[in-house]
């Protein structure tokens, strides 16, 4: 009997550990501060925009033209053409918010982290839509 007892509860400790172990190694898709900006900067373009009902939404040529910069010290400008926006950002890793406050304006947009990874960043709009950026090499 004792040996049954002993052999349910390793069973049960195990799955307890490959269950913590799974948790901590793939929830978290929104990475690091450093992977927004690289070590001093870092540059993004517009691969897919999907509107708030998930359908995707053809980027027009001026968005294809569009980057953001961002820079390690918490700057960014963002533009293509002829037009020029920037500002300062931040990041909140544990709640998965990136702002933007554009200077000289009174406009700061807040952002839910999607994904981040080195190569890729996925944005949801407060009006439900998305936008997948990928790192410019």
């Amino acid at each position: 009997m004792k040996q049954n007892t002993m052999l349910h509860f390793m069973k049960t400790a195990l799955a307890m550990m490959l269950a913590i172990v799974l948790v901590s190694c793939g929830g978290d898709k929104a990475g690091t501060e450093s992977m927004l900006s690289g070590a001093s900067s870092k540059t993004w373009k517009a691969k897919k925009e999907m509107n708030a009902e998930g359908d995707k939404d053809k980027l027009t040529d001026a968005e294809k033209e569009q980057n953001l910069q961002m820079y390690a010290d918490g700057r960014f400008a963002m533009g293509g053409a002829s037009t020029l926006q920037t500002g300062t950002w931040t990041y909140d890793q544990a709640s998965k918010k990136l702002s933007l406050q554009f200077e000289g304006q009174d406009v700061q947009e807040t952002f839910d982290v999607l994904k981040l990874s080195d190569d890729e960043l996925r944005l949801k709009a407060a009006d439900g839509s998305e936008m997948i950026m990928e790192a410019e090499k």
